[in-house]
């Protein structure tokens, strides 16, 4: 009988440990956290925030029981340190937890900038529990609130705080909102769209200290004084994986895994936001902190703790975002890659922008703005690596024929090519 411990009770943890029971009746598993409340989803706590659902409704699962009837054991505790010779976890209070197979789940968390203040009552990230309580208190109908950040994670933030009517000031450190995930066309729709919602929008401004405390005193980059009641921390996450330093483990970005999951140390594998996985599409190892990563990683990590052969295909570079009421989307390399090439379409009237990057003849990343027909096709051509051939031009000429290419070239190339074989063709006519 094997003993499994899981450091890290987010959705690869808790997802790690059922299909470890689910393979092994007998073994042991042990899943540690460090807050105090059952398994939760970080980010259902928006509609915390707006009232959509209460506390238990952003627990991962709801049954009563759920844990101590599949015999997964639950511990509280921050760990604290790796021993790869004795095969032990130290945690914070003194305890060891030894170990057979051991998976690194511990996900992200919030960057602390280096502000004067950022200390004080009233300021806060966005990322437990414990955030959610003390943003209720605080974030009422008229309430004055400053954001950090317009990144994915802030912008979520910013649509729950909006619907509870606060009155609403967001500071970007980068040239447009969502940098890490949207080009200057599409950053700078989603801003001129914010700001018609009643949304202040300073991009390229820091806040460079806080001061006094009630009310809340922060002074900008721009000269600005802005009186808040509430200050969200919202500058982005990094993985936590600082207790794995001496270890022997190797971390990049994030802990470095293979096709298996495992890390260079036999029987320590990882998963979810802290783990760095190879993309097969770019061709480099990245962190790419997403739910349906998370879970696939943690599948085939299981899977292979319990001794069965399991690979991941890849890693999947994609978010959707809804901000207040504007979808947008961002696929694989959007940013592009030296030597390639773009093509950007732009409807301001109707808020609409597809932005297009292109290798050779093959589409790697896009940006859409306010466009929801078909954007699957553009996942479709890029996590396929479809040859577009002529259809590139057509594509390069107008961005909003991405569906057409796609019924010419991924699903005809999917017809010519019969099992085992993996040429691909992209020489259908432009229509």
């Amino acid at each position: 009988m094997r003993h499994h411990v899981i450091l890290g009770a987010g959705p690869a943890g808790v997802i790690a440990a059922e299909t470890i029971r689910r393979h092994a009746p007998q073994d042991r598993i042990t899943l540690v956290g460090d807050e105090p409340h059952p398994p939760y989803s970080r980010m259902a706590i928006p509609y915390l925030l707006v009232g959509h659902i209460d506390e238990d409704g952003t627990h991962l699962r709801k049954r009563p029981g759920h844990y101590d009837g599949l015999r997964i054991e639950r511990v509280q505790g921050r760990a604290l340190q790796v021993d790869t010779q004795r095969r032990t976890v130290r945690l914070q209070d003194g305890r060891a937890l030894a170990f057979d197979r051991l998976l690194i789940a511990t996900g992200s968390q919030p960057v602390k900038p280096p502000i004067h203040g950022v200390e004080l009552p009233g300021v806060h990230h966005c990322w437990t529990l414990a955030d959610a309580r003390a943003i209720l208190q605080r974030a009422g109908p008229g309430a004055r609130v400053l954001q950090l950040g317009a990144g994915f994670i802030g912008c979520i933030i910013m649509e729950a705080l909006k619907q509870r009517g606060v009155q609403l000031t967001v500071v970007e450190m980068g040239d447009r909102m969502v940098p890490r995930m949207m080009g200057p066309a599409a950053g700078g729709m989603i801003q001129r769209w914010c700001e018609r919602q009643g949304v202040r929008v300073l991009t390229g401004t820091r806040i460079e200290a806080i001061e006094h405390e009630a009310p809340l005193r922060a002074r900008l980059s721009n000269g600005e004084h802005i009186a808040a009641d509430l200050v969200i921390i919202a500058a982005g996450v990094r993985p936590a994986i600082a207790f794995l330093e001496g270890s022997g483990i190797r971390c990049l970005q994030g802990v470095l895994t293979d096709e298996r999951m495992q890390t260079n140390v036999e029987g320590i594998f990882a998963a979810g936001d802290c783990a760095e996985a190879f993309d097969r599409a770019s061709g480099r190892t990245i962190v790419s902190a997403i739910q349906p990563n998370a879970a696939e990683q943690a599948r085939v990590a299981a899977l292979n703790m319990v001794g069965r052969s399991a690979e991941l295909r890849g890693v999947t570079q994609i978010n959707v975002l809804d901000t207040l009421g504007l979808i947008s989307t961002s696929f694989g390399q959007w940013q592009g890659v030296p030597g390639g090439e773009c093509a950007q379409w732009v409807d301001e009237a109707h808020h609409r922008v597809i932005s297009l990057a292109f290798d050779g003849d093959r589409l790697i990343g896009s940006n859409t703005v306010g466009w929801t027909d078909h954007v699957g096709a553009l996942r479709g051509l890029v996590e396929g690596q479809v040859r577009l051939g002529r259809w590139k031009e057509a594509l390069r000429r107008d961005p909003t024929q991405f569906m057409a290419a796609y019924l010419a070239t991924a699903q005809a190339q999917a017809a010519w090519c019969g099992p085992g074989d993996t040429r691909r063709r992209g020489d259908a006519p432009v229509r």
